[in-house]
């Protein structure tokens, strides 16, 4: 992407004044994104982002500097400009670049996006609305939105990394609303996959649409939620977003490091229900968070999070990791050059346990199904969250009945992780963007149906309907 002798020479100047890591990230992004909302393309949109980051290293004091000029010395006055916030007298020596190829590609791509037609691609997007809006005359209006780019990147570092990558996601996104005398309800779906095209040829959009529009008719029709403590049945797939929220950021070595997470210092102790091994794999194939290398070059891996209930790691970047005399672990990410990296979820979830569904419904009394989750807020530090339910029902006699409507689930991760009591078979993720100082990153979160024994349900004061 850009030549290996001026990357030596961004990597001496950016030492030059005493830093003792110095490191280069050469972005080059294409994207394409089409907007449809009552059945008529509202926008379309391409673009191409082309920049550098530079980061240095002085012990744990840490500059990042980036520029999205081609001109050689323009990079590196940029590399100058950032080596002047370091001033040390020691001089570190840098190894030479030795180009280093990945040979396993976990993100086969059939059909590059650039390569499709738009014609091709709204196609699929009128297959998604016509399901959509078809499914009841309540549907007052389905937006559908497809997005994919194509992202080049460089990673090299003063200790002789020298890598390439080219990464490649797609998603499509639906959103149902339905309407009723002024009041409305909606069901939402956005898919996505590190892969080609083919992803949307592969992916029955009808069923989303349909399901989307299902959501928001039934949730239309139900009664409101009522509020007090109850055992909370969270389904499989998008129900893992709790466990991301409000546990795993708090395991990122971005808390952790600086003391600011309820798991540090709590390596080796007991965290969570013995049922939860909870994992990060940003391995996974093709998978929405993977990647062949993390944003610093290292190789992606599975990180074992907690195993049974015991905390066993965290997720580890660079600077963090001296922070904590602790290595890497391949979970170093960024949105895009004009940010620094630093440790950040992939693909996390609770493994499988094994107990069905139909058992987990069956041992349960009285309580709430939330079968979808919409989004919440959550203090990291304190893993305190606030969850709205997309879709939820009562439980009454060990079976699903009633549709229950404007339920949130209120708690905190680590009294969460100790209550869960019964863990599914039924594994499954969900696609998302995640939030973080390093930017927005695409994040599979997941688990199997889980049950915990006794949450915090908001709802309406007054209405004992569960």
């Amino acid at each position: 992407m850009i030549a290996a002798g001026l990357i030596d020479r961004v990597i001496d100047a950016a030492l030059s004044t005493g830093g003792d890591f110095a490191e280069v990230f050469v972005e080059d992004k294409t994207n394409s994104g089409i907007s449809l909302i009552g059945g008529k393309i509202e926008k379309t949109m391409s673009g191409r982002d082309y920049g550098i980051g530079i980061r240095i290293f002085d012990g744990f004091f840490s500059v990042y500097a980036y520029t999205n000029s081609m001109n050689d010395d323009d990079i590196i006055n940029t590399a100058l400009k950032a080596a002047a916030a370091i001033k040390n007298s020691s001089r570190t020596k840098k190894a030479g670049l030795e180009y280093m190829k990945i040979e396993n590609l976990i993100n086969p791509i059939e059909i590059s996006p650039e390569t499709v037609k738009k014609k091709r691609k709204i196609e699929i997007m009128r297959r998604a609305y016509d399901s959509a809006k078809k499914y009841d005359d309540m549907i007052s209006q389905v937006t559908v939105g497809l997005s994919d780019y194509k992202q080049k990147i460089l990673i090299a570092n003063s200790e002789g990394l020298y890598k390439e990558d080219t990464r490649v996601r797609s998603r499509v996104s639906i959103q149902s609303i339905a309407s009723r005398d002024g009041e409305m309800q909606t069901g939402y779906f956005a898919p996505g996959a590190s892969r080609g095209f083919e992803f949307f040829e592969n992916l029955d959009v009808e069923w989303y649409g349909n399901e989307a529009s299902r959501i928001a008719k039934t949730m239309m029709n139900a009664e409101y939620c009522p509020s007090g403590k109850m055992p909370v049945i969270i389904d499989n797939g998008f129900g893992g977003v709790i466990f991301h929220e409000a546990c795993g950021h708090g395991l990122e070595a971005t808390s952790v490091a600086k003391g600011n997470s309820v798991f540090a210092g709590k390596l080796g102790e007991k965290v969570a229900s013995d049922l939860v091994t909870a994992i990060d794999d940003g391995t996974l194939m093709n998978e929405w968070g993977s990647s062949n290398i993390d944003d610093e070059g290292n190789s992606t891996r599975k990180n074992i999070l907690i195993e049974n209930g015991i905390l066993k790691g965290y997720m580890i970047d660079k600077l963090n990791g001296r922070r904590m005399d602790m290595e890497a672990t391949g979970s170093s990410r960024r949105q895009s050059y004009k940010f620094a990296p630093t440790s950040r979820m992939s693909n996390t979830f609770i493994a499988n346990g094994k107990t069905t569904k139909e058992e987990i419904i069956a041992n349960t009394e009285k309580g709430l199904y939330a079968k979808y989750m919409g989004g919440g807020s959550v203090n990291t530090a304190t893993g305190e969250f606030n969850f709205a339910v997309m879709e939820g029902y009562k439980i009454e006699n060990g079976k699903i009945t009633d549709p229950l409507r404007g339920a949130t689930l209120i708690g905190t991760g680590m009294d969460v992780l100790q209550k869960i009591d019964m863990v599914g078979n039924n594994l499954a993720h969900g696609q998302g963007m995640c939030g973080s100082v390093s930017g927005s990153v695409p994040a599979n979160v997941g688990q199997p149906v889980i049950r915990v024994s006794e949450l915090t349900v908001g709802g309406r004061d007054g209405e004992d309907n569960a």
